[in-house]
């Protein structure tokens, strides 16, 4: 039995050098390493490839081990049993063996990944040894760990994005109640109502209220929770538009159809096309554009200054203003079957010195909007601010209350704010809020319309010392024109003068 192991392992021997000597080129030039081994695992030839990946010359290893030598362990550093070895499997069980990424350690004891094929070797049927063919893929091992590392990042950042906009929803859930708009009182409760209700309609909305109440956050909210809301908002400040280009601005000119249309231009209704267009301060129109404005609402047609073509457009119209629109057709200034068109279905905001319970987390929310702003770390209101807050006029509605609140933001000191209000909580006006019941509004005749206009007006004038017109005015404090507001002045009978209560006020 001796003596046959002896000749089968003189037979391997001998087959192995016939492979050697007839294959010696191709071994030397090939880029991959080879190797064989015999049934006892022994190396048996090894080319200069192999040489070169493993760190060994070819006398160093014939003749030893090779599982023991390079293929010891496994990737993760658990021993490799050789019994488990593919390599050696090949010639115990007659098979191919192909293994992908694993790790053949050098001959300094680094390691490297490869990717080899074990492929058995028989003489006239008897199973003497195999052939091993390997390649180093420790660049492509890298280049996949990468790629893997990167999409572990991108599914990390896109859990973490999840997870932050989970969170933001929660915010704007908690502090904003619905589509950014922050209150909890009866009139907020109900403008909430009526952006459910209207929003997915293609209802005209007209949305009236003192400046500074809004009004564009609760046409920006009707916009987003309308089947238009993918599609663009448009707006436009009919306040400031020159008069004699209001139909270019609305509808667009061809090219040539005025000194300086240089170009042929898009208007705001063809921009808003599918979407939805915000006509802010629509009281302002000018009577002789109103006719096209009426058939653009009804039909969906118009055309561009200069143009014969008629245009179609798909665009739902959010109008607001903070004027009497029904005075304004009284006096013959706004076409009535124009306010109808766009009064199908209003919504009047309440001014924010009716609903004070809104105050502190509306300023709360405007606070943490300042201090990302203004990047000075997280500030609070104390319960005095915000009773001091709940307590003044608010003649310029939110708008005064933002900022106050991020003026209030900058003159901060060791994390408290410091409120700067005119001292008018204890005037005339204080005296005149109304309170409203739970669940109900207060109801003003027109004399306590015009009282609170006037104190309204009253308070502005103390603020700016009977400034009108010009930055820091009245006019600029309360939003409105400076024309408008001396108008108002005059209407309601208010004296004010500076001197005299500057002599008045004198020790």
């Amino acid at each position: 039995m001796a003596l046959h192991q002896d000749q089968a392992g003189g037979g391997a021997d001998a087959a192995f050098g016939r492979i050697e000597r007839e294959n010696q080129l191709i071994l030397r030039a090939a880029g991959e390493g080879i190797y064989g081994v015999n049934a006892e695992g022994k190396t048996t030839f090894v080319n200069p490839a192999a040489e070169r990946m493993l760190g060994w010359k070819a006398e160093d290893i014939v003749g030893h081990d090779m599982h023991t030598l390079v293929h010891h362990t496994h990737p993760d550093g658990t021993h490799y049993h050789d019994h488990e070895c593919p390599i050696y499997a090949a010639f115990r069980d007659g098979a191919v063996h192909q293994v992908d990424h694993e790790k053949f350690f050098r001959k300094d004891g680094s390691s490297f990944w490869v990717d080899y094929t074990s492929t058995p070797i028989r003489d006239n049927g008897v199973l003497i040894g195999a052939v091993i063919v390997f390649r180093d893929v420790t660049q492509r091992h890298e280049a996949d760990e990468k790629l893997r590392a990167a999409h572990d990042e991108v599914n990390r950042l896109r859990k973490r994005l999840e997870l932050e906009n989970a969170y933001l929803q929660e915010e704007i859930r908690i502090d904003g109640n619905h589509h950014g708009i922050i209150g909890r009182s009866a009139a907020i409760q109900q403008t909430l109502r009526q952006v459910e209700l209207v929003a997915p309609t293609d209802a005209t909305v007209l949305i009236t209220g003192e400046s500074g109440t809004g009004k564009e956050l609760v046409a920006r909210a009707i916009h987003e929770a309308s089947r238009r809301g993918n599609r663009p908002l448009i707006r436009a400040n009919c306040a400031t538009i020159a008069a004699d280009l209001f139909e270019s601005e609305f509808f667009g000119h061809a090219k040539g159809a005025f000194p300086g249309a240089l170009r042929d231009r898009i208007g705001r209704f063809e921009l808003a096309d599918g979407g939805t267009l915000f006509l802010d301060e629509v009281g302002e129109i000018p009577l002789e554009l109103q006719g096209k404005l009426l058939r653009v609402l009804q039909e969906g047609q118009f055309e561009r200054v200069g143009e014969v073509r008629t245009r179609d457009v798909d665009v739902r119209v959010i109008a607001a203003t903070n004027r009497d629109l029904k005075s304004l057709v009284r006096r013959g200034r706004f076409r009535e079957d124009l306010y109808f068109r766009l009064n199908v279905f209003p919504v009047d905001l309440v001014p924010l010195r009716e609903r004070p319970d809104d105050i502190p987390p509306l300023a709360m929310h405007l606070l943490r909007q300042a201090c990302k702003k203004l990047k000075t770390g997280e500030l609070r209101l104390t319960e005095g601010d915000a009773r001091r807050l709940s307590h003044y006029v608010w003649p310029g509605n939110v708008r005064e209350l933002q900022n106050v609140i991020e003026r209030a933001a900058i003159l901060a000191r060791q994390g408290r704010v410091r409120i700067d209000l005119p001292d008018l909580a204890s005037g005339a006006y204080a005296g005149k809020r109304t309170t409203p019941a739970a669940g109900k509004q207060s109801i003003l005749t027109d004399d306590d319309r015009r009282e609170r206009d006037r104190v309204n007006i009253m308070a502005a004038l103390e603020a700016t010392g009977g400034k009108i017109f010009g930055q820091g005015g009245a006019a600029e404090l309360l939003d409105v024109k400076p024309t408008t507001l001396a108008s108002r002045i005059k209407t309601l009978g208010i004296r004010f003068d500076r001197d005299s209560r500057r002599d008045a006020s004198a020790p």
